[in-house]
């Protein structure tokens, strides 16, 4: 859509200047009088006036989940201070530093200002724009509480960052132990084993037990074929990532990760507590229910549950409660569903999701200190079976030699 700079005398009679997006010359003055604008000079801009770094997407450097959850929190307190979104993006341009964060910036303030949506403008940069923070983008458009929603948003971020960094601290020590370990295996089974065992496998009467088998196959398999796993590997991890690409296969992987034990009820329990909250603030802020849906469900960063809400959006377009089809559905606990079943009964439906959405996050905090309890003793417990499984295969042929020479 074609840009229009203009400039225009206001209704207090303050001068004014700026871009805005509009099928022709004549529609761009129609809405500056919609706006109580008096046009007193209107030019259509040129489509080179856009940077060059903006015309593809493969050159727009991306920043850091931290970094993105810092500047929604900036944008939302400039917001809140008082300051409209376009002066908000610009003071928050001023302060902003390296190289990547200047251009992301730029290129919001150039779509903005032209009149784009704040949401679409970030749809159009791409990342570190994902589902979830164009969602609430969305809902803040909508819902006329954008420094609300977007303090909101910088929340959820830092909780996935928590979340992330919890999960890893976790995990670092029992990963180094697996590491060593297998480390070790592979040493044992490549280099030390093979050595020890070559004495015995020169005796034809000899018999190797079957863990020692395996394991001198798999030494011989690694050392004439190591080229062609890493080739395989490689090419497995390349087929992955584009077939993970694909909506039909992305709903695959997402439904077998909400069956994982733990790991699926905490990713299910964030979901919940995200989709809660954000349905609450769009509904206070008189978002009806079925736009409310539309704009929640690419918050939820699961496509089985998008798929879900797309269901219940249905069933509610054709006059059903919204408690019913969230319980049919079978993804959302029962405490959710009775708590907008009541909400819905007592006219409250907002106040009760608000409620709600901070039971689930004390829920997800729960699920949580159980996950990254449960998941150390988990992995030290398999790299311990497989290391105890290297020692019987190492011990056994020397055992029975020994046995055998006593004899």
């Amino acid at each position: 859509m074609p840009s229009f700079s203009y400039e225009s005398i206001k209704r207090d009679g303050n001068a004014a200047s700026g871009v805005l997006s509009a099928p022709d010359k004549a529609q761009a003055i129609r809405r500056l009088r919609e706006q109580g604008m008096t046009p007193i000079n209107i030019e259509q801009r040129e489509s080179s006036s856009l940077k060059p770094a903006f015309l593809r997407k493969s050159d727009r450097p991306s920043i850091k989940r931290s970094d993105l959850a810092n500047l929604v929190r900036e944008i939302a307190t400039a917001l809140e201070a008082g300051l409209p979104l376009m002066q908000a993006l610009k003071t928050v341009r001023q302060q902003s530093r390296g190289p990547a964060m200047p251009v992301l910036l730029d290129f919001l303030i150039e779509r903005v200002e032209a009149g784009m949506p704040l949401h679409q403008a970030a749809a159009e940069y791409g990342p570190p724009f994902d589902d979830l923070v164009l969602g609430m983008f969305r809902s803040a458009d909508a819902s006329g509480k954008m420094d609300e929603v977007l303090h909101q948003l910088a929340s959820l971020l830092d909780r996935s960052i928590e979340l992330r960094r919890e999960i890893v601290g976790a995990t670092v020590y029992p990963l180094i132990v697996a590491f060593l370990i297998l480390a070790s295996v592979v040493v044992m089974v490549t280099v030390v084993l093979p050595r020890l065992m070559a004495p015995l496998t020169d005796q034809n009467n000899f018999v190797m037990p079957w863990p020692t088998a395996v394991l001198l196959g798999t030494a011989d398999f690694i050392q004439a074929w190591w080229w062609l796993m890493l080739a395989i590997t490689i090419a497995i991890v390349i087929g992955y990532r584009a077939w993970s690409v694909i909506p039909k296969n992305r709903r695959v992987i997402d439904g077998a990760l909400l069956r994982i034990p733990l790991l699926g009820k905490l990713i299910r329990d964030v979901a919940v507590a995200r989709f809660t909250r954000t349905l609450g603030t769009l509904v206070s802020a008189g978002i009806p229910i079925l736009t409310a849906l539309k704009i929640v469900r690419d918050t939820l960063g699961n496509t089985v549950l998008m798929d879900a809400i797309d269901e219940v959006q249905e069933k509610v377009t054709t006059g059903q409660s919204l408690a019913d089809p969230l319980a049919e559905c079978g993804h959302f606990p029962p405490l959710l569903v009775q708590i907008v079943n009541m909400g819905e009964r007592s006219g409250r439906l907002e106040s009760m999701l608000m409620h709600a959405a901070r039971a689930f996050d004390r829920q997800v905090d729960q699920t949580l200190k159980v996950f990254t309890k449960a998941l150390p003793p988990v992995l030290l417990v398999f790299m311990a079976l497989l290391a105890a499984f290297v020692l019987t295969a190492i011990l056994l042929p020397l055992l029975e030699m020994q046995s055998a020479i006593g004899a």
